[in-house]
């Protein structure tokens, strides 16, 4: 995981807001090769022991429903790239409909309410991580329409690898909820819920530190079984942003 040179940032990517970040990661550059090196023995690992549970969730996939067991989408990561993300399959038809996902979704599946509760669909993406497309943490990659949409600060978040979970993530957990109600969810997601969310991921770049990788995926595992105490601890860490 390198680090560019300013002057070979994307041109979209090259401004003073986003400058600030990148000076604080390149005072600790060296440690995202170690944060790369953990990323691919982990993911490796993890993609050992999981995989005779990938092919039960897959013939459960299945099952189910019609249509492939991995659901692909275009998503944006690190400089702006574009890459396929993988996921297992939880909606019918997952390749049409709307880009956000509410409670009751009449596309989600049986199993994929399983799936999701328990992030379980998000297995794929260690071979994401492996190809180096993402990391365990960082921001969570965003559909090109919607990353058409970051401010200029916003931007910064393109510094790193998007990740498979944050503190942000953790957070907006229950996103799906958020949005039931709304007439138009993107709306929504795009005027209120993505800024919040990327003070909390612009935050996590100029605290990043391996310890802070590795207390974000504590905390991530820790929030699908003590969902209120994790949040409330959280929260706790990062009460001085103000929305």
């Amino acid at each position: 995981m390198i680090l560019k040179l300013w002057e070979n940032l994307p041109d979209d990517m090259k401004n003073d807001c986003v400058k600030k970040y990148y000076c604080r990661l390149y005072e600790k550059r060296h440690y995202l090769y170690a944060k790369r090196i953990f990323d691919i023995a982990a993911a490796i690992t993890i993609l050992i022991i999981t995989f005779p549970i990938l092919i039960i969730l897959g013939i459960a996939i299945k099952l189910d429903s019609k249509g492939p067991c991995i659901f692909s989408q275009i998503r944006v990561t690190q400089y702006g790239k574009k890459f396929k993300i993988y996921k297992l399959r939880t909606m019918s038809y997952a390749d049409t409909g709307p880009l956000l996902t509410a409670m009751n979704d009449i596309r989600i599946t049986n199993i994929g309410k399983f799936l999701r509760r328990y992030r379980l669909d998000e297995i794929p993406q260690l071979i994401n991580i492996i190809l180096g497309d993402m990391s365990f943490v960082g921001t969570r990659p965003e559909v090109v329409k919607f990353v058409e949409k970051y401010s200029e600060e916003m931007k910064a978040t393109l510094l790193l690898p998007a990740g498979v979970t944050s503190i942000a993530s953790i957070l907006y957990k229950d996103e799906e909820v958020m949005l039931k109600d709304s007439a138009d969810a993107e709306e929504i997601y795009l005027n209120e819920v993505l800024p919040e969310k990327m003070m909390y991921n612009l935050r996590s770049i100029e605290d990043f530190s391996l310890l802070t990788d590795i207390k974000t995926i504590f905390w991530t595992v820790s929030a699908m079984v003590k969902k209120d105490t994790v949040l409330k601890r959280v929260t706790n860490n990062y009460k001085d942003l103000e929305f």
